[in-house]
């Protein structure tokens, strides 16, 4: 019996039934990820496994260079055979890393190997898996209908014209929902290097000169009109922290005008800038009727030279430790006090905000929608297995997990979607252990229904689907 088996962490029989009967087969809403539409409009596919896996994968890069690999090996130039032999050296070191169950999850759903890879079965590995990806059920759109996936929420920002959504959606021959998440960090982050550049970008998008304050709204404003026009149902919002800086529209006009015409503003003047538009986004969410996703708690690019020679997203980001709680319920109560408060869902990268977290969501539900304000699935550096175990447990103490809206890749990769089965096995095998321990009716009835609603009937509730 090989690693990944029909038990594969299901500890209990309570676990076992609920994954069998009701987690394995039900299909995937991916409502947060980094995959690139029009990989999937060209339907693209691979040369070989380097390029699916470490192609992109900041999560596999960290491990490699933990191992002493060279950046040549990892990023640079060095033949895709080499890269992937590094990698498999690497992996039978990452015990107890997810990175280990992922990897031998994708050989075993996607390619059919039931082996271990590492260094003395890398070849094998690499032929195999080559080998099957030349096949016409290895292309990008043939995995993401053989992974039961019903929807996709890419990441886009504002100025993209979103020419691969709107070609996806003509083409009748791909039933899967691909959507576009507005994610406007570069018109909110006032205080980064190329700001002034981008609003001019974000203008001609939006055909507006952008000079002031009213007319970046404006502009943000068009925009996320168009993005709904073309199927977006979520926003997406990557802060280095939460942050409500209570000021009025004329000093954040005051900060833009310094800012665009070159001079150098303060943390506290591109904190009000940052709530003043954060605040506007959301009133606008919330009149749309779409959802808001609040990624915070990274701290990114720490190692200046590698930022210099590979730039962002890869690898070089942790965990940020900052105490966010009163600008969280700040930000959420002025826009509740509106009515503006849309559906919400927050993420933090430290794990020590999960409690933080699950008693905020609890100030601002509403009845729009069960679970309207929503803690996120454990992300990015969380989503080991005690990562999401913690995350589960402390929804469950704290909230309702059963109308939690589950899982997302956040990933680059088209062999990510087993993320998906990887949380719902540790979904099933929380239950269980709670129904084994005497803390829960063993309901099947009402726990299959629990298993089916946070696998996909939340989120297909929750993203109007």
């Amino acid at each position: 019996m090989g690693l990944i088996n029909n038990d594969f962490m299901l500890k209990n029989e309570t676990a076992r039934l609920l994954y069998s009967q009701y987690a394995k087969d039900m299909p995937i809403i991916d409502y947060h990820c980094h995959i690139n539409p029009r990989e999937i409009y060209e339907d693209r596919k691979f040369d070989n496994i380097t390029q699916v896996w470490l192609g992109g994968d900041h999560y596999k890069w960290r491990l490699m260079r933990s191992n002493g690999v060279p950046e040549d090996e990892i990023t640079g130039n060095a033949d895709d055979f080499t890269k992937f032999l590094r990698f498999a050296e690497m992996l039978p070191k990452a015990i107890g890393n997810p990175m280990y169950h992922w990897c031998h999850l994708e050989l075993k759903r996607y390619f059919g190997y039931d082996g271990i890879l590492n260094a003395d079965t890398a070849k094998e590995v690499y032929d195999l898996c080559n080998k099957k990806l030349q096949s016409d059920g290895m292309t990008v759109r043939s995995i993401i209908k053989e992974s039961n996936v019903r929807m996709i929420g890419t990441t886009d920002d504002p100025a993209d014209d979103l020419r691969w959504h709107k070609a996806l959606k003509a083409d009748k021959s791909f039933d899967v929902k691909v959507c576009p998440t507005f994610r406007p960090d570069k018109a909110v982050n006032i205080d980064k290097p190329g700001f002034k550049e981008y609003t001019k970008l974000l203008g001609e998008s939006a055909d507006i000169q952008i000079k002031s304050l009213a007319d970046i709204k404006q502009a943000l404003k068009s925009r996320l009109d168009y993005f709904c026009e073309n199927g977006c149902r979520a926003t997406d919002h990557g802060l280095d922290y939460v942050l409500y800086e209570k000021s009025d529209s004329v000093t954040a006009e005051e900060v833009f005008k310094k800012a665009i015409s070159g001079q150098q503003i303060t943390q506290a003047e591109a904190d009000i800038y940052k709530t003043e538009i954060m605040l506007f986004l959301g009133e606008l969410i919330a009149e749309k009727g779409i959802v808001m996703q609040l990624h915070y708690g990274a701290q990114r690019n720490t190692n200046s030279a590698m930022f210099d020679r590979l730039g962002p997203d890869t690898g070089f980001d942790c965990i940020s430790v900052k105490n966010c709680g009163e600008a969280l319920t700040g930000f959420l109560n002025a826009l509740s006090l509106k009515g503006k408060l849309p559906k919400t869902i927050i993420y933090s990268l430290n794990p020590g905000d999960n409690e933080l977290i699950d008693t905020v969501i609890g100030c601002f539900q509403g009845t729009e929608a069960a679970g309207k304000i929503q803690h996120g699935s454990a992300w990015w550096f969380n989503d080991t297995k005690s990562g999401m175990e913690a995350q589960l447990k402390s929804l469950a103490n704290l909230s309702l997990l059963g109308n939690f809206v589950g899982m997302l890749t956040d990933s680059r990769s088209f062999l990510s979607y087993t993320r998906h089965e990887y949380f719902r096995r540790i979904l099933c095998n929380f239950l269980g252990e709670l129904v084994e321990s005497g803390e829960y009716p063993n309901d099947e009835k009402t726990l299959g229904g629990i298993v089916k609603d946070i696998s996909f009937y939340n989120a297909q509730r929750y993203f109007d689907l």
